[in-house]
């Protein structure tokens, strides 16, 4: 069994933008199985006594922000725009990649999400850009948004957005191996993919 990265992602965030766009091609470099966990932030921002993302509370820390997102971006060779809204209300989203678990799409549709977001600068809350989203993935909208409304799917938004504040997770990207060792991050992919690959040397040194 290969080892395994939790993926923690929110929509709105920019930053989880990059590691969406590279993550499985870093983990099948590696050999690591990732698992892809889209939850809310503004519940533990909420927690914190904030009502929107720490980029807009501290305006010198957004604009550095976008400006290594800029030349973070370039070097990758990826477009970067960014929306008018910012955060983007990311909940029908969230509980349309859960949906699309079924399907075996939710990287495919978070990634067009994210393209729409962060290279075209559109507004993810948009339910036709979703749609379009969704027809991009490979996924018929009709059914997807039937599907998104589910007791079952938003039961599971909630239940990965109390693991996140459970596991001490207070933004986004975030990973965590399975011993629960958590790294927070874009720049912490290849660490967390590191520490999931040593661990069977770890056990063995304990044992």
């Amino acid at each position: 069994m290969k080892p395994n990265v939790v993926f923690w992602y929110e929509f709105a965030s920019t930053y989880s933008y990059l590691s969406v766009m590279r993550i499985d091609a870093e983990a099948q470099r590696a050999g690591v199985a990732v698992e892809w966990r889209p939850f809310l932030l503004g519940p533990i921002f909420k927690e914190n006594g904030w009502t929107t993302s720490p980029f807009n509370l501290y305006p010198a820390k957004g604009r550095y922000m976008v400006r290594d997102i800029v030349r973070i971006a370039a070097a990758r060779g990826l477009s970067f725009r960014m929306p008018e809204t910012f955060p983007a209300n990311g909940l029908k989203a969230a509980r349309l990649a859960i949906a699309a678990q079924r399907f075996a799409a939710t990287e495919s549709f978070t990634r067009a999400v994210f393209e729409a977001q962060f290279a075209l600068g559109r507004d993810i809350s948009s339910d036709e850009v979703l749609s379009e989203c969704l027809t991009n993935a490979g996924l018929d909208p009709v059914p997807m948004w039937a599907a998104s409304s589910e007791e079952a799917v938003k039961t599971t938004l909630k239940r990965n957005t109390d693991a996140a504040q459970a596991l001490g997770i207070f933004g986004a990207p975030s990973f965590t191996t399975e011993d629960k060792e958590f790294f927070w991050g874009d720049d912490r992919l290849e660490q967390a993919i590191g520490w999931a690959l040593d661990a069977p040397q770890r056990g063995s040194a304990v044992g």
